[in-house]
């Protein structure tokens, strides 16, 4: 292994970072309503469409269900805007599911809704949960001893661990949120079978997560373990304790996972070769998720009064294209009256992402949620997804110069460092506590020959 190249180029220009309401009391709420009911009406057309063109199965049971997230500095409005894109979803006629994984109580003290560990329905389309991981360690397990129940694996030792003894480890947040998120949304894929789906069929899944780095993570997950499967491959079938044990244990997942509710891995009769194929063509499935416009958003949060605020949006953006994830756009949440200023600081710095501003709802009373008028570009942007993929194309090779140009915003020269193994096929790009691998195309491929910097995008020249 050697570094074949560490991005050494001169640093972009500081950002001007300029503090500065489109957002006012509707002294008649139903009039609001009323005025933007066709227009929302057209959105929600729209949405339904593109969430929906993947399958040609008209069942309700088929349809997707959007993931939407948010991602910000603490305190910038990340559960604020969590809140009022539900409110914007649900009054638009979709069914929503605002899912909370902390113990903040700021969700509850907007919404005037007690949330618990159960979807609870707070209002017409709107529901919310609260995710709490020493309980969602329960349910896999049990699956796992009804599964060892059948196939007698431990012959009946696994059976005897008691769940509620065992805590929560370090890590295990992000996997198990994923397999609760799985549930409402899909991405792993289901059983086609009535006692697989959730009792409710959501066609939004709002989550506010425990931190942005699991956020991250999550996102990111199953394309960074489909390097862990190709190794583990190799160990099962290179070895003789991975021939004598990997049968055995995939057959148990196989077994829990039909019970999750999700589609299994199918080994009746099939060979270890095409075992792991579909472990990687399930795991390339899910990060394809986190690709489509149509089924997964993502969005910035800033305070654009403050310059640490901004900074911390600018580089969550370029983690979260690190991470497998488009961004879809930013919300500026202020309290500010005018925000022309603030408008210009954040065309400048987070063009090409489309941007609106929310109010800050922190001294509001739950009461006023519905009585707040929100500028239409907020619900254009919440709907938008038509545009996105191109606006968030994050590679893109010119095969006549043999270079590749990698977007990346809120990194400088010092934090980007590439890698190649294999010859000159891949490129391995570490940046922000992540890693992606580039696959190069056969024309461009070869060796690095040089970096420099471009409008928020590093240009890499091959040779």
């Amino acid at each position: 292994m050697a570094i074949i190249a560490s991005c050494s180029c001169p640093s972009s220009p500081p950002f001007s970072l300029t503090s500065s309401s489109l957002i006012q009391r509707n002294p008649n709420p139903n009039l609001f309503l009323q005025f933007h009911l066709r227009s929302r009406k057209r959105r929600v057309a729209s949405f339904i469409v593109l969430a929906s063109s993947s399958s040609s199965d008209e069942n309700r049971s088929n349809t997707s269900t959007r993931l939407v997230t948010f991602l910000g500095k603490g305190g910038s409005g990340k559960t604020t805007s969590s809140v009022i894109a539900a409110q914007v979803y649900a009054n638009s006629g979709l069914k929503t599911c605002l899912v909370i994984h902390s113990q903040d109580t700021t969700a509850e003290y907007l919404m005037g809704c007690k949330i618990g560990t159960s979807p609870t329905v707070c209002k017409n389309n709107l529901s919310a949960v609260r995710l709490e991981t020493t309980k969602m360690l329960l349910e896999p397990l049990n699956q796992l001893k009804q599964a060892d129940a059948r196939i007698k694996l431990t012959q009946g030792v696994l059976e005897g661990v008691v769940g509620e003894e065992l805590g929560v480890l370090p890590g295990m947040d992000s996997i198990l949120t994923t397999l609760a998120l799985n549930k409402l949304v899909g991405f792993l894929g289901r059983t086609v079978t009535k006692s697989s789906l959730p009792q409710e069929k959501y066609d939004i899944i709002i989550y506010d997560g425990i931190s942005n780095e699991e956020t991250l993570r999550m996102i990111g997950m199953t394309e960074r373990a489909r390097w862990y499967v190709k190794y583990l491959r190799n160990l099962a079938e290179k070895t003789d304790i991975g021939r004598l044990t990997a049968p055995s244990l995939l057959r148990l997942v196989e077994e829990a996972m039909k019970l999750n509710g999700t589609g299994g891995l199918r080994l009746n009769g099939k060979m270890s070769a095409e075992i792991w194929d579909d472990i990687d063509r399930m795991l390339e499935q899910v990060s394809a998720f986190f690709l489509e416009p149509s089924k997964f958003g993502c969005y910035l949060v800033l305070n654009p009064e403050s310059p640490t605020s901004v900074k911390s949006a600018l580089r969550l953006w370029g983690c979260a294209v690190q991470s497998g994830a488009h961004v879809s756009g930013a919300f500026g949440c202020s309290s500010l009256q005018s925000h022309t200023e603030s408008a210009k600081m954040i065309g400048n710095n987070f063009s090409p992402l489309p941007f609106a501003f929310i109010p800050n709802l922190a001294t509001y009373s739950p009461t006023d949620l519905d009585g707040v008028v929100l500028k239409e570009d907020v619900e254009g942007l919440l709907f938008a997804m038509a545009n996105s993929r191109e606006l968030n194309s994050s590679v893109k090779f010119d095969h006549a110069k043999k270079s590749v140009t990698l977007f990346m915003p809120g990194f400088d020269k010092s934090e980007i460092k590439l890698y190649q193994y294999r010859g000159g096929s891949e490129l391995l790009v570490e940046a922000g506590d992540q890693r992606r691998v580039i696959r190069l195309p056969s024309r461009i491929q070869g060796k690095v020959g040089g970096a420099k910097f471009l409008d928020k995008s590093l240009v890499i020249t091959m040779r």
